[in-house]
């Protein structure tokens, strides 16, 4: 299941999704991104990865404001959500109607234990966007369905796997319909012989042409899927291309760390 940049980069239109620009975020004392720029193209595949604590979970956050960068701008479709950039005149978003816009997968699956996976999934739509149960009910099946656990509907989560349970998660952020996925290293919490399966998922989605952002360390996914690879480190973008980065990285950082983890 190969999915070709080429094909990718021709669906998309002109203006880009996402636009960071500039964008800086502290916690306390700790400069976590410094000044990071990062142009998001409708129906683009974009993997992030780097050593633990560069700041590339921090820089998915930002994206959907659960984390408000100190500086620089954060634009989506449009509108800008972050502090901006000194001169410029544009509309003002809200976080809420950003999020509408922005899936997300976590680390950890955040699955309610009481509910059922159909229940899991329909929740959001039932609560933010007031869709009456039966309907709700009924898009969450087809998204169970479509990320392979229509069987699954009726299971709460101690009844599933890890994998089983991430691929909920997945179910539950695509049922809101955003324009852009993010995904904060969706396989580091599972078994090895789970990771397939979420993987799987993911590029399946890909080649629908949903825009993402994946934090990962799965160089075999970001090779295939990635039409955009980011190698991040001590809050910065150090370097960035096609699947020919991992075989020909021209800065030393970046074939330091690609040689550790290959």
């Amino acid at each position: 299941m190969t999915v070709h940049s080429g094909d990718a980069a021709a669906s998309r239109t002109s203006a880009p999704l996402v636009k960071l620009r500039q964008i800086h975020k502290s916690f306390g004392s700790n400069h976590v991104l410094k000044g990071v720029d990062l142009t998001v193209e409708k129906g683009q595949h974009i993997v992030i990865f780097g050593p633990s604590g560069s700041g590339k979970s921090t820089l998915l956050r930002v994206m959907n404001l659960l984390e408000a960068p100190q500086s620089g701008s954060v634009w989506f479709d449009g509108k800008e959500y972050g502090p901006g950039m000194a001169g410029e005149k544009l509309a003002k978003g809200r976080p809420r109607a950003l999020r509408k816009q922005v899936g997300m997968v976590f680390q950890q699956f955040n699955l309610f234990p009481h509910l059922t996976a159909l229940e899991n999934v329909a929740l959001a739509l039932r609560r933010v966007k007031s869709i009456h149960r039966e309907e709700a009910e009924l898009a969450a099946a087809t998204y169970l369905d479509r990320v392979g656990l229509l069987a699954k509907l009726g299971s709460y989560p101690s009844l599933l796997s890890g994998g089983q349970q991430q691929r909920v998660a997945i179910a539950r952020a695509l049922v809101m319909e955003p324009q852009v996925m993010l995904f904060d290293e969706p396989t580091s919490a599972l078994d090895p012989e789970l990771v397939g399966e979420v993987l799987y998922t993911m590029r399946a989605l890909a080649e629908t042409g949903m825009t993402m952002v994946v934090v990962t360390h799965e160089m075999g996914f970001a090779r295939e899927v990635g039409d955009l690879n980011i190698f991040m480190d001590e809050g910065t973008i150090v370097e960035q291309g096609d699947a020919g980065i991992f075989s020909d990285a021209q800065e030393p950082r970046t074939r330091a760390f690609i040689k550790a983890i290959l």
